[in-house]
């Protein structure tokens, strides 16, 4: 084991805690990369435009699903669900829910602002008519 001499003039062991031994961090000199602000943003908006795979979990947007139904219909129905039929809405509400995005980041952008708000929602939906 290599023997390291503290400021004191005495061996300590590495890494074992003894008084003087150096702490992990001072041995390495390891540097994250740093990028450019926005830059992981847009890799990760290209990384989900390249895929098709759906972007809300379906087990929680089935319970969801299930729970509307029952909260509108009444538990003594007794309904239950094909997963395709799960899985056609859930593509439905990720198509209705980006193209409301896209619209409310036009509605941002033509106010001059990069992030979206509330108001611009708003906007977007009574400009489409489903207010």
């Amino acid at each position: 084991m290599p023997r390291i001499t503290n400021p004191r003039g005495r061996e300590t062991g590495l890494y074992r805690n003894i008084p003087g031994d150096p702490t992990p961090t001072t041995l390495t000199t390891t540097r994250k990369r740093r990028y450019h602000p926005g830059t992981l943003a847009i890799r990760e908006i290209r990384l989900y435009q390249k895929s098709t795979d759906l972007l809300i979990r379906k087990l929680p947007f089935a319970r969801l699903i299930k729970e509307i139904s029952t909260n509108y219909i009444g538990v003594d129905y007794g309904i239950r669900w094909q997963s395709n039929a799960i899985l056609a809405l859930q593509e439905l509400c990720e198509a209705f829910l980006v193209h409301l995005l896209e619209d409310t980041n036009l509605c941002a952008l033509h106010a001059k602002r990069v992030t979206i708000m509330k108001r611009d929602i708003q906007l977007a939906r009574r400009i489409r008519g489903q207010l």
